[in-house]
């Protein structure tokens, strides 16, 4: 519950990959001050428990330990993200994991999860995500988790700080 209540006080990964237009900023200020319906489902529910497999495989495959720590940036105590591993290298490099579930096939990375990954690089300055993806069919996992490396992209980090700024500047017109 704490978690929660941390993660309600700021802009996180999950607030802004749904950032892309004004209607969606509309969106996400109505979502953090009254809450969503959404409290899960059959998906979520597979998500979750598949979740430290998943992980245990990005630890040995990759060297990145999982985490559920909340981070905030250096520059702005509200923006917020909890990426799913965390590893510094030798070389003092941060790298990210992200892990998903789907029952599709996916061609490229979704973009709302794109920019998840950008906003999570953002707040701890990793250079690097390992996006990972299990497909499963009926909640059934087909074959090995699925990889690739997101590099980091700064006119597209540039661009959503100026829309979670966007969201920050809503909610607090609605709340004073």
């Amino acid at each position: 519950m704490a978690w929660m209540r941390a993660r309600a006080r700021g802009i996180t990964a999950t607030d802004v990959a749904k950032l892309s237009t004004p209607r969606s900023i509309e969106a996400a200020a109505h979502e953090k001050l009254f809450g969503s319906r959404f409290t899960g489902n059959a998906f979520t529910e597979h998500g979750k428990a598949r979740e430290p497999e998943i992980a245990a495989w990005v630890l040995r495959e990759y060297g990145i330990a999982p985490s559920q720590a909340l981070f905030h940036s250096e520059w702005d105590r509200r923006h917020l993200a909890t990426p799913d591993g965390v590893t510094e290298r030798e070389t003092g490099s941060l790298e990210l994991a992200e892990i998903k579930t789907t029952n599709k096939e996916w061609r490229s990375i979704p973009r709302n999860y794109l920019r998840q990954v950008w906003w999570q690089q953002y707040v701890l300055g990793a250079e690097r995500t390992l996006m990972v993806w299990e497909r499963h069919e009926n909640f059934v996992p087909v074959g090995d988790p699925e990889c690739r490396w997101i590099d980091r992209d700064e006119s597209e980090i540039e661009r959503l700080v100026g829309l979670a700024g966007k969201l920050i500047e809503v909610l607090y017109t609605r709340t004073s």
